[in-house]
């Protein structure tokens, strides 16, 4: 992992807004930390659908995509009924690796920053090449 996500939301090619549910609060009325992350699959799967790459026709392909290492650096938190902008870049890829960063904003504010490493896998779990568009994502 060696992508340090920008703070300039204008260097993401990508982003999708999430609503923050109740039951993703603390008492204090605070996101959990555990909620960070299926926001970032959420964007994640988001953004290959708008690359016209969704991740149904991924698997299709006999592929799927492991997180192999996940990071946020928790900057501000995250409340009950905001809504949180997940911007979303592809980051640098190997032949079996790609890593994606993100920087999360409500109303502009940086919130949130992280970096997720995905390997690719057969359905049965094997490690493989990435496929050639995604390999190319990161040239």
């Amino acid at each position: 992992m060696n992508l340090e996500p920008s703070l300039d939301p204008t260097t993401y090619p990508y982003s999708h807004t999430i609503r923050v549910r109740f039951s993703e609060t603390d008492a204090m009325g605070i996101v959990h930390h555990s909620r960070y992350l299926p926001y970032l699959e959420e964007a994640r799967v988001e953004y290959l659908r708008e690359i016209d790459h969704p991740y149904t026709s991924l698997r299709d392909e006999g592929f799927d995509i492991a997180v192999l290492e996940a990071a946020v650096r928790y900057r501000q938190p995250l409340r009950f009924d905001e809504q949180v902008t997940v911007h979303v870049a592809f980051g640098g890829a190997t032949r079996t690796t790609f890593q994606m960063g993100y920087l999360l904003t409500v109303n502009g504010e940086v919130r949130a920053t992280a970096v997720t490493v995905h390997g690719c896998v057969t359905a049965a779990g094997r490690p493989v090449r990435l496929p050639t568009w995604l390999a190319e994502l990161g040239r």
